[in-house]
Formats: C-alpha cells, sequence, structure tokens
C-alpha cells in the first residue's frame, strides 16, 4: 500500500530564508506549509512592528478578523490591547505584536458561517515554533511579553501557569525578562460588565508593571518615541540589519542583547 504523503513539512524551519532578515522572513512565511493549517487560514499572518521594538507581545493566534485582513490584533482584541496599552503609558507604535501560530485556526458555527475559533494543539505550536524564533531573534527585543496560557506554555514551559505568576518578571534566554499576562480576549469574554471591567483594570496593572520595569532599567524612552520612525505597519521599506544579521548570521535570542 502506498505511503500517504502529508501536505504539509511539520516544520517551519525548512521555511526560513538564509541571510535572514525580518522582511524576507515575513515574505518567506506567506509560503508556509509547516502544519496543516494553511490549508484552513486565509493566510499567513506574521508579526507586525518595529524593527528593534523594546516590546514583543506574543499571543496564541490570529483570529478571524486578523485572518481576513493578514494583520495580528486588529480586531476585539487589539483594540483592547490598543486603549490598555495607552492606559499603561506604552505606545502602541513602539511594540512588535504576534502570535505562537502564524493560521487561524476555526470551526464552522452550527448554524450560520460563522467561523469559531478553536485552539492549536501542540504538534501546531511547535510546527509554527521557527518563525517565533526568528522574530525574537532579529527583533531582540527587552522584554517579552506573553498572552494568554497557550503562548505563555509555549515560551515558558507546560507547567507554567499564568494565574499564579502573570505580572511577574522571569528571568529567560528570550529577553532581559518575560513577563505572561491574560490574552485581552479573555478579558472580552468575562461573564458580566462588572467582571470584564475587573479583568481589564487587572490586564492594565500587569502592562503598567512592565512600563515600571524598563523606567527602572531605564528604557522608559523607547516606549514613547516610535524608535526611528517606525510604526505598526512597519518597514515596507526597511533598512537593512546591522550586525549578525547583516552578516547572515540569524542571532540567538539568547545572544547579544543590546
Amino acid at each position: 500500500m502506498a505511503t500517504r504523503v502529508k501536505p504539509y513539512a511539520e516544520s517551519a524551519a525548512t521555511f526560513i530564508p538564509e541571510r535572514p532578515t525580518l522582511e524576507k522572513v515575513r515574505d518567506a512565511a506567506k509560503g508556509c506549509r509547516a502544519c496543516w493549517l494553511w490549508t484552513l487560514g486565509t493566510q499567513t499572518v506574521f508579526g507586525e512592528g518595529p524593527r528593534q521594538a523594546t516590546v514583543m507581545f506574543v499571543g496564541e493566534q490570529p483570529g478571524d478578523q486578523e485572518d481576513k485582513a493578514g494583520r495580528p490584533f486588529v480586531g476585539p482584541a487589539g483594540k483592547l490591547l490598543d486603549r490598555a496599552l495607552e492606559e499603561a503609558g506604552i505606545d502602541r507604535d513602539t511594540v512588535y505584536v504576534t502570535n505562537a501560530v502564524k493560521h487561524f485556526k476555526w470551526e464552522r458555527a452550527e448554524r450560520g458561517a460563522r467561523r469559531i475559533h478553536k485552539k492549536p494543539n501542540d504538534s501546531e505550536i511547535r510546527a509554527c515554533r521557527p518563525w517565533l524564533d526568528a522574530e525574537i531573534a532579529l527583533v531582540r527585543p527587552r522584554v517579552v511579553i506573553t498572552l494568554g496560557a497557550t503562548a505563555s506554555q509555549a515560551l515558558l514551559g507546560k507547567q507554567f501557569r499564568v494565574t499564579k505568576d502573570r505580572g511577574t518578571p522571569i528571568a529567560s534566554p528570550l529577553a532581559e525578562a518575560v513577563f505572561a499576562t491574560v490574552h485581552p480576549s479573555a478579558v472580552l469574554r468575562a461573564p458580566d460588565p462588572a467582571a470584564r471591567a475587573q479583568a481589564e483594570q487587572d490586564f492594565i496593572a500587569d502592562l503598567k508593571k512592565v512600563a515600571r520595569h524598563l523606567a527602572e532599567h531605564g528604557h522608559a524612552q523607547r516606549l514613547r518615541r516610535g524608535r526611528a520612525a517606525k510604526t505598526r505597519t512597519e518597514t515596507r521599506a526597511a533598512k537593512p540589519p546591522r550586525g549578525r544579521a547583516a552578516q547572515g548570521e540569524l542571532p540567538l535570542a539568547a545572544r547579544g542583547r543590546r
């Protein structure tokens, strides 16, 4: 009997370009076939933000609106994130936003045409991990903020619990510090207005802890100036990277902190 050939590669590592830059990696991700989700999502939704952002947010996966727009955090959860960043004193245009999984996993609602979010499994998260590793290595953020259990456990281990350690700086080779908090979509799913208001205030309080941590470590100005005039629509005409990336070597996230 003939062996069935899977229509995917099981790891995005084979799609990472030689001599990578953020733009080259983003372009390569458009053709990703690392897991079967490429057959389900409309398009790859890659990260977005300044090439040398001080803060990187990592969520679970794009939602319905992000899948259609091809951009991360543009739906209701993204709007809540925008408001929370403003409350925390962090300029939205100075942060990089991305997801652990780059395609939208969904299932059809029992009635109507609505697409319902479905949590990615471990193999899908592992298959997509090389894209996230490349983003962290090339952006080299001072702080990584994981949003929700999926992103937190993808980067900090399956034993990690957001409810236990949210808002606390965690030592990691990924950045100077990693903070974990809830995903803004969890705030939106609160059962009633009072619970939602409290959840939103708790979320904002976590981001204020990040802003305070950065201020204490001398990075506060970078949260407000938009670093090198890069915006969230980012680098359509990005300057060539310097240092290791310019020499064609993908730096390890653990090396060469600025």
